[in-house]
């Protein structure tokens, strides 16, 4: 313990400030986001919220007090392991905190922001506990506080004297505490190996919209991150995780408690047709090595963003700002802009002729690529596959190519199957793909969390990367800061999708609601492969066929806004080309799918939401309604101030959709009254 001792001194920390006499208080970087960390009784905790500011004196030069704002309240630590149980019995040994505020300014290629710069406190404490005394066996927590977000997660040590090398994780403690008068945005956690061809979990399950914390989930298996949170006039809390690699599995929320704590929820054994353990096996961190700062023996990060509004929640970046990248990209990557003929022809188009036409609108949009879905491999053939490439490369259109991950894991038809589970076939597929201009997949039907299926995701992404190739995931789980650890990755659906659009008019009916939510939900955290922006009005290949759409033309434009993803398979057909106006068309043709800059500016959860969007010197504002009621909106956008802008709407009547060229005044005003289910759009 004394060589761990002295490189741990030899940093740049700083004992930790007592609150008490057994609580640490770390504090963001502005002051204003608190955590205390909590040892009593060999057990660990933590709570935290925000600092809000008072005048508690009406003196000219009287400085503003704080006073703590409760989020989250008294929260379990620890980790259940094969060698000990790191909850219980805990002897601190020895921590600290910075100094000065830990800046990074980091690039990311396909999130919200291209360019972004993070700034922390780090507290860190190590542990013992006597069960794994001769092991040698160390628990680190480590803190990072920022403003409006907080990022923990465990390191286990080995001591230079101790014998464990390796250890079995079987599940944690760690928990969140909400008041129980909190309420909840929340999408419940599937049994495994249920649903069409036992394809389950994969978080495609409805959301509880403003439900009290204390809701039991569907199934009785808790809920999937990313999770909302909203305590009334206090403001809102966002959790989810991060930083999950081939070392670890995923994992979601327990059911809450009465008083309403919810608990890191692992795997269910049944997922993966029952193959693989729920837990994870890691190997610890040598004692020699700088602990925290080595990624050996690690738990992934744990995330908590919060706010008395929801703007620190939709323009969170802490998803990322706490995990690096693991390999490097070995090419530049580009954003696509993708037709896809599947989501309203359906199966029936998987053939060699009409994916010609799907190819021709590609190249009609002046778009990046078209989606080769599903079926390929019975009804074209490896064959008539290469000619569409060529097609493609005479277009000036980069092909994408739908997969089967399935190695044994479900029981999904659709081929190609057997190409993607093992690296061995998955490098002689890949070969064949870059031969021939692909630049990317999208791979289907994966597995549930446990770690076995991480370490598909992982070896899918770094194979591909090999071969230039870019992936996105469908039928799949949350991605977890893959955007800046995978420089390949692209998206994941991870979500009730625009599939739902033709399978059921209650989605139809819904849709509005969808869209308004997920901008706060499901889309803070990861890129979301929606497959959005449907022009016709009925969702089929014949004209007078399929379910009806409830949105507004202008609606469907907006989303392809507020919906993030630097991949984005669109639902348009070649129909829209003429039975659309051309200003639609016109937008289209130039939304971008990579941003520099993304700005919450009013909105509520499932209600409406205001959103602009920057790449390069362009922005992009959507406003969408999606309640069944009339919304008026007033709102500013500076970055708009005195600027002439195109304004989309959908009319008074909502079925009129309309452009204009309309110049903001001196403070970017947007004042409409918008319809239900329509939108205006700005840019």
């Amino acid at each position: 313990m004394k060589r761990l001792s002295f490189i741990i001194c030899s940093l740049l920390f700083m004992g930790s400030s007592q609150v008490s006499a057994e609580t640490t208080r770390v504090l963001s970087p502005n002051g204003l986001t608190y955590l205390d960390v909590r040892h009593e009784d060999g057990r660990l905790s933590y709570s935290t919220g925000y600092r809000k500011l008072v005048m508690k004196s009406k003196k000219k030069n009287a400085v503003p007090d704080t006073i703590d704002v409760p989020m989250l309240l008294d929260s379990p630590l620890g980790v259940y392991t094969n060698v000990a149980d790191f909850s219980k019995d805990l002897t601190f040994l020895q921590g600290g905190q910075s100094t000065e505020p830990i800046r990074k300014t980091y690039n990311l290629r396909q999130g919200k922001q291209s360019t972004i710069t993070a700034e922390y406190h780090e507290y860190f404490a190590i542990y013992s506990v006597p069960q794994a005394k001769k092991g040698g066996v160390l628990m680190l927590v480590c803190f990072r506080v920022f403003d409006n977000n907080i990022a923990y997660r465990y390191q286990f040590i080995q001591d230079v004297n101790g014998e464990t090398s390796a250890l079995v994780i079987n599940g944690e403690a760690s928990g969140f505490r909400f008041p129980t008068d909190a309420t909840a945005f929340i999408c419940p956690q599937s049994n495994p190996m249920i649903g069409w061809k036992r394809t389950k979990p994969s978080y495609e399950e409805g959301y509880i919209w403003d439900e009290p914390v204390t809701t039991r989930s569907n199934y009785g298996q808790g809920w999937t991150f990313p999770c909302l949170f909203h305590e009334g006039d206090k403001g809102w809390v966002l959790i989810s995780e991060t930083g999950v690699t081939s070392n670890y599995c995923g994992s979601h929320l327990s059911d809450a408690t009465s008083d309403g704590l919810f608990t890191i929820a692992f795997p269910m054994q049944g997922e993966n047709n029952g193959f693989g353990s729920t837990g994870a096996q890691i190997g610890l961190a040598n004692g020699n090595v700088t602990p925290n700062f080595d990624q050996t023996g690690v738990t992934p990060w744990r995330t908590i963003t919060l706010g008395s509004t929801l703007k620190p929640i939709v323009e969170t970046t802490i998803t990322w700002d706490v995990v690096e990248q693991l390999y490097e990209p070995s090419i530049e990557y580009k954003g696509s802009r993708n037709t896809w003929s599947w989501i309203l022809w359906q199966d029936a188009s998987i053939n060699y002729d009409d994916q010609i036409k799907f190819i021709d609108l590609a190249a009609s949009l002046g778009w990046e690529g078209c989606l080769i879905d599903g079926g390929w491999f019975e009804n074209i053939g490896r064959e008539g596959m290469e000619r569409l490439f060529a097609y493609c490369k005479q277009k000036g259109i980069r092909p994408w190519v739908w997969y089967n991950s399935n190695g044994g894991w479900n029981d999904a038809p659709q081929c190609a199957r057997q190409c993607m589970h093992n690296s061995i076939v998955r490098k002689q597929e890949m070969k064949w793909l870059q031969k021939h201009g692909v630049a990317g997949i999208k791979v289907d039907f994966f597995a549930g969390d446990k770690q076995e299926t991480m370490r598909l995701y992982e070896g899918l992404l770094s194979d591909a990367n090999d071969y230039g190739i870019q992936v996105i995931c469908h039928g799949c789980t949350l991605p977890r800061g893959w955007e800046k650890m995978y420089p390949n990755y692209c998206s994941s659906e991870a979500v009730l999708a625009s599939e739902n659009l033709y399978f059921s008019q209650d989605f139809c009916d819904m849709e509005a609601r969808h869209a308004c939510l997920h901008p706060f939900v499901r889309n803070t955290t990861g890129s979301m492969e929606y497959g959005g922006t449907v022009l016709q009005k009925r969702l089929h290949k014949e004209p007078n066929k399929g379910n009806t759409r409830r949105t507004s033309d202008i609606f469907e434009l907006g989303t392809a806004i507020a919906f993030q993803s630097c991949g984005q398979n669109f639902a348009l057909t070649p129909r829209n080309l003429t039975e659309q106006p051309k200003f639609e068309i016109d937008f289209m043709k130039q939304v971008p799918t990579t941003w520099d800059e993304t700005r919450f500016i009013d909105g509520y959860p499932g209600k409406y939401i205001v959103l602009a969007r920057r790449n390069g010197n362009h922005w992009y504002v959507c406003a969408l309604n999606g309640e069944k009621q009339v919304r008026s909106i007033n709102v500013e956008l500076p970055m708009l101030a005195g600027q002439q802008v195109t304004w989309l709407s959908d009319g008074a009547d909502g079925q009129t959709p309309e452009a204009q060229q309309v110049t903001l005044d001196k403070r970017g005003t947007l004042r409409a009254e918008i319809p239900a289910a329509c939108a205006i759009v700005l840019y």
